[in-house]
């Protein structure tokens, strides 16, 4: 069996488990992610194989006029996850800082840093895209 990583929402009512991730993870900085995170940017990973444990009745979701939808915990008000338009619930891109455990990530880029915010300086040492990383 494969080894799967764990995650969950601050109550812990909502838990999933995936068995992988993609190489690349971005600091985002639009303002959507920032907001939605309560943060200076969200980190939010692909996954492979996501499964829902429990709490999949809990989730929420906000639809942004653009189309992308953010998923929270009801119960918590935990944000877990974003998607682009018409993608199933089964390929959100997870909150990086849901896991459970460490995970085998490395932040490798900053997008949309035009959007940032003035109090947040950016890592030098990661490449950063003005936009999305196809700009």
């Amino acid at each position: 069996m494969t080894d799967r990583f764990q995650g969950s929402c601050l109550c812990g009512h909502v838990r999933f488990s995936v068995s992988g991730f993609s190489e690349k993870a971005a600091n985002c900085h639009c303002s959507m992610c920032r907001k939605f995170h309560g943060a200076a940017f969200g980190t939010l990973v692909e996954v492979q194989d996501l499964s829902w444990l429990s709490g999949k009745d809990l989730l929420k979701e906000f639809v942004a006029p653009n189309g992308t939808t953010r998923t929270f915990c009801s119960n918590c008000g935990s944000s877990l996850g974003f998607r682009m338009k018409a993608e199933p619930l089964e390929r959100m891109e997870l909150a990086i800082a849901t896991f459970d455990v460490d995970i085998p990530v490395r932040i490798d880029a900053q997008i949309y840093t035009d959007y940032r915010a003035s109090w947040c300086e950016l890592y030098p040492e990661l490449p950063a895209f003005t936009e999305g990383r196809s700009e």
